[in-house]
């Protein structure tokens, strides 16, 4: 066994692995193995780690859950990653009517749709430059499988 690998059991050992924020004995936030969130936060790497890992996980919620995403032109297909994102593929899914008017290529109707939304009063900028995604796809055609 390696040094390093001696080190990482340790330190696992001693202060635990736990995948939730929790609080420490000292009533700091901590995360993983014994790391104090309040004083160390995470690097610009970890961070974009974290990222890679949340939108692979998105990306199979979707195709679990709303497999036409992928036919989608690209502006809707991020649009539903971003959606997702923020407020989980059940989120997401709840925008029933909006969804609807998406996979009828009625990108318009569908912009305008997410604007009447309480998603709009949270986060009017976000969801604004959502609909003006979904608003630049008019025109555009979801790619249909071909049944030959």
């Amino acid at each position: 066994m390696s040094f390093d690998t001696e080190i990482k059991d340790m330190l696992i050992r001693h202060e635990g692995l736990v995948c939730s924020p929790y609080k420490c004995s000292e009533g700091k936030l901590t995360i993983g193995v014994g790391r104090n969130l309040e004083a160390n936060g995470i690097s610009e790497d970890e961070a974009h780690y974290l990222l890679d890992n949340d939108i692979k996980r998105v990306k199979e919620n979707l195709d679990r859950s709303f497999k036409m995403w992928r036919c989608m032109p690209k502006r809707a297909r991020l649009v539903c990653i971003d959606m997702a994102y923020q407020m989980g593929i059940s989120g997401f899914l709840g925008f029933r009517k909006t969804i609807a008017l998406m996979q009828m290529d009625m990108w318009l109707e569908a912009s305008e749709e997410i604007l009447r939304s309480k998603y709009n009063e949270q986060t009017p900028n976000r969801c604004a430059y959502n609909s003006r995604q979904l608003a630049l796809c008019h025109g555009e055609k979801i790619k249909r499988r071909s049944s030959s």
